[in-house]
């Protein structure tokens, strides 16, 4: 991870919408300004191919050059033409509170929200939050607008891990979809049976495309400590004891497994699954995305 964005990684700053807001700017634009650029461009700003002129399209599009060469008129089609409606949604059940080098997935998970959001503004993306946990349900709706990014980024700041997944009933809204929509889920799938699979599986339909960022520690996942500890369910308080030397072998097979059957899971079901390791570059994670988005536009 850049150095920079790492120092930065702090609940004081992450906190704060003046703090969540540069975060996320240095994040993007250290991404677009350097080897990678932009993916996703408007019309006329990244040539792809020619198509015949039709009544109705912007005059400033036409190719004299081709009309001198073939008198016929035809547009310069740019790479991506069309926006898209992206919906955040949050998982911020209690275990979204798991926390490593002082940061919880929440707000690791904050600051993904953030820059993603922040280059949906730079596309003239439409964008909207939603927030889910069993006690709560926030909602930012969806609109382009010039303070829907500063409205985002206070939602985000105000976000409480705590409860439980909530089951479907009252999720009805999150289901209705209308147009090209790209659909991001943050989670770290924990949860009490298949409610969250349940729950994803409902948000893929033909017409749209679901990303889920699949959040997890580096010692969730390697049970790396040394030692024997005490560990406690965040959400169950359900406690176990645990010797990491003689259990971390079965425990990461298993963790390694769950992971592979989640990943085939969704991809059966042509969801994209991405599992983000906190520490991890964010540029990673810009990649991943503007590639299902313009996969997804095309």
């Amino acid at each position: 991870m850049n150095p920079q964005i790492k120092d930065l990684l702090k609940p004081e700053i992450l906190n704060t919408v003046n703090g969540l807001e540069l975060v996320a700017r240095i994040i993007v634009e250290g991404f677009m300004s350097g080897s990678n650029k932009s993916q996703a461009v408007g019309a006329g700003q990244e040539f792809s191919q020619y198509r015949s002129y039709e009544p109705g399209d912007d005059l400033r599009q036409l190719d004299w050059k081709m009309y001198a060469r073939s008198e016929r008129y035809y547009i310069k089609q740019a790479e991506i033409e069309t926006n898209i409606t992206v919906k955040f949604i949050i998982d911020a059940s209690h275990s979204m509170a798991y926390t490593e080098a002082g940061v919880s997935k929440l707000q690791y998970t904050n600051v993904l929200a953030a820059a993603l959001a922040y280059l949906c503004r730079k596309q003239s993306d439409t964008f909207g939050l939603y927030t889910v946990n069993n006690k709560i349900l926030n909602t930012v709706q969806p609109r382009f607008e010039q303070q829907q990014f500063i409205r985002f980024i206070n939602a985000l700041i105000h976000i409480k891990s705590e409860g439980t997944w909530k089951k479907d009933n009252g999720l009805e809204q999150l289901f209705d979809h209308h147009g090209k929509e790209l659909i991001i889920f943050f989670t770290d799938l924990y949860d009490d049976g298949e409610d969250l699979l349940h729950f994803i599986s409902r948000l893929k339909t033909p017409r749209n495309e679901v990303i889920v960022f699949h959040l997890m520690g580096h010692h969730e996942m390697e049970l790396d400590q040394e030692g024997s500890f005490t560990f406690e369910d965040l959400e169950t308080r359900a406690q176990v004891k645990v010797d990491t030397a003689q259990q971390q072998e079965q425990y990461t097979a298993r963790i390694k497994e769950w992971i592979r059957r989640s990943r085939m899971w969704m991809l059966e079901k042509h969801i994209s699954y991405q599992l983000v390791s906190m520490g991890d570059p964010f540029e990673k994670t810009l990649r991943d995305f503007l590639k299902v988005r313009k996969s997804m536009i095309r």
